[in-house]
């Protein structure tokens, strides 16, 4: 490898707006994150099914496509 063309590595200190904090590898030192894995809601299991449905239901009344149930 070519010398003095990469950049510093460091053990950066990842924080999320929930309070989650850990370490990992980055150029840079410090890292602010909106949203993490614990408060995800994808991946905390809290996803709203509801919100689903209506999204569902929604683009079929846009396209016309029958309910099977109905």
């Amino acid at each position: 490898m070519r010398k003095g063309i990469h950049p510093e590595y460091h053990q950066a200190t990842v924080k999320c707006n929930c309070g989650n904090e850990f370490v990992t590898g980055s150029t840079k030192e410090n890292i602010h994150v909106e949203i993490c894995s614990k408060c995800h809601p994808f991946y905390t299991g809290t996803q709203k099914a509801v919100a689903a449905r209506g999204r569902i239901d929604k683009f079929n009344r846009k396209y016309g496509i029958a309910n099977e149930n109905e």
